[in-house]
């Protein structure tokens, strides 16, 4: 008896050391992240001082730093931060749902989708335009435009996979491969509109897929906010639904899962905080891949810390993306689209060559 009493407090103790180490971790990173909006705030091509943020940010200071903290660094780097959570987010309850650590909204074709709806707005609908015969003249003229029908593509390439993969049972493979295709069909669309269209139809297309931060003010913030912000909440209210998942299918089923309601909710959840933040900023690949999996080698797979911790990093990468896009060669602002694909093409092949070894 005694030796079952002593076994049952190492077991505690062991579970208090395993949620204290957990949150040891996610403590480090929201830090971390504090730290790194601090420095973006702070950094660019008007550098200030933490003196002129902190007065900025009470409403005093120069018109000039206000201008630049309020108007400019301060929407984009919480834009920043809720898009990351968000695509992280999403990818983590993909990756959970389809039981494959490659499944993200980048591969499931959700952002060919939503690039194929921008395609439509500014090539066929004239949302794209120039004032000069410049290069930086190129714009969106209609970027609400744009937006609403990146975002009716992208929702609507995921209700066409989910029902081509109901057809079939519903399996994970199923919805995998859909995707795939699916996002070949609509970037063989992309094509045939661009190669129909004018150049500086063209060039405005090819500007908006870049992905930028910059375009979002504080309105296009606050509808980020509140999808994301209620998208992550869904998701963390059903934790150990994504945990029972984790134990296989027919386990979940024995603790009263519904595994396909589960798994149809939280693909149309995810699929609809990564359509509105790409039909917003453009196409940010590899966020919602990679974040998910450096957090489950840092914590392993428990949804209770995996969720938020995942959120946590994909606001991370995306901001220090963003960060190295609007230093690295100031005043030059690179497309934040392309420092994130660096960072997560080389762990998708990773995950590719360690799945084959298998």
């Amino acid at each position: 008896m005694e030796n079952k009493t002593h076994s049952n407090n190492h077991t505690i103790q062991q579970y208090h050391h395993y949620t204290k180490q957990k949150k040891k971790i996610m403590l480090l990173m929201i830090i971390a992240t504090l730290v790194l909006s601090v420095y973006g705030i702070q950094a660019g091509s008007a550098e200030l001082t933490f003196s002129e943020i902190v007065r900025a940010l009470m409403g005093k200071g120069t018109i000039m730093t206000h201008a630049v903290v309020w108007q400019m660094r301060l929407p984009r780097i919480l834009g920043a931060l809720i898009a990351g959570a968000g695509l992280a987010t999403a990818g983590c309850v993909m990756q959970s749902n389809l039981r494959n650590p490659m499944a993200s909204p980048t591969t499931l074709g959700i952002t060919n989708a939503a690039a194929f709806g921008a395609n439509i707005a500014i090539i066929l609908f004239g949302a794209g335009s120039t004032h000069s015969s410049s290069a930086s003249a190129v714009a969106i003229n209609n970027p609400y435009g744009v937006t609403v029908t990146a975002l009716i593509s992208a929702l609507a390439a995921m209700l066409i996979i989910l029902t081509l993969a109901g057809m079939r049972g519903f399996s994970p493979e199923s919805i995998i491969l859909s995707g795939v295709a699916l996002g070949s069909l609509f970037t063989a669309g992309t094509m045939l509109i661009q190669y129909f269209a004018d150049d500086i139809q063209v060039a405005a297309a090819v500007f908006w897929s870049f992905g930028d931060l910059g375009r979002v003010m504080w309105q296009e913030v606050a509808i980020m906010a509140v999808v994301v912000g209620l998208g992550i909440g869904y998701f963390y209210f059903r934790r150990w639904d994504y945990n029972a998942l984790n134990i296989g299918e027919d386990s979940a089923k024995n603790l009263g899962v519904n595994v396909e309601k589960i798994r149809l909710e939280g693909m149309l959840v995810a699929s609809l905080m990564t359509a509105v933040t790409v039909s917003f900023m453009g196409i940010i690949g590899f966020v919602g891949l990679i974040a998910p999996q450096i957090v489950k080698r840092m914590i392993d797979g428990d949804h209770r810390y995996l969720i938020p911790m995942s959120a946590i990093m994909g606001a991370f990468i995306l901001l220090l993306s963003d960060t190295i896009a609007r230093t690295l060669i100031a005043p030059v602002m690179m497309p934040v689209g392309a420092i994130t694909s660096f960072l997560g093409a080389p762990l998708f092949l990773y995950l590719l060559i360690r799945r084959g070894s298998r």
